[in-house]
């Protein structure tokens, strides 16, 4: 059966990497786009671009797990390896396919602590526009002071700076 997936596979492999690759130019868009404080609608039309990717990414993955299913394989690191190796017994030549597979690994992780450092600067641009808005409103940051039996207080304003 590998005969007739390996070519399937190939494709796979090559349609993969460029999604990786698409992936992480985004990300690494996004990255700069944060960084300068670009406006939302750009960073918007980012996350869209890298919703859609995602999403073949995942069709990516599910074809993937399908071929190695029918070599009675799971879609993880020692499936694919094992993938390989049957391929290499039954005389394919694996050495492109399988430089394709580590390749996309490779991205993969770029692509996943790039993600996880434009998620982290987000929740840190939200955070700062929640503070804002709070002192818009009249409210302080929340400030804990303790009480005589020891027990915090959180500390806030009532009055607004502003009406709309």
């Amino acid at each position: 059966m590998i005969n007739k997936t390996f070519p399937i596979t190939e494709k796979l492999m090559k349609n993969g990497l460029s999604l990786s690759v698409k992936l992480l130019d985004l990300l690494t868009q996004e990255t700069e786009n944060l960084k300068n404080r670009t406006d939302a609608l750009t960073i918007t039309k980012i996350a869209a671009s890298k919703k859609e990717t995602v999403s073949q990414l995942d069709q990516f993955s599910n074809q993937l797990s399908q071929i190695l299913s029918t070599e009675k394989l799971q879609l993880t690191s020692n499936g694919m390896t094992d993938y390989f190796k049957k391929a290499e017994i039954a005389n394919l030549d694996i050495v492109d396919t399988s430089s394709l597979w580590k390749e996309i690994i490779s991205i993969s992780k770029q692509c996943r602590l790039l993600n996880e450092k434009n998620g982290a600067s987000i929740n840190i641009l939200a955070q700062h526009t929640h503070r804002s808005l709070q002192i818009l409103k009249g409210k302080s940051q929340q400030a804990t002071t303790y009480g005589p039996d020891g027990s915090t207080h959180n500390a806030r304003l009532s009055s607004s700076l502003i009406s709309v």
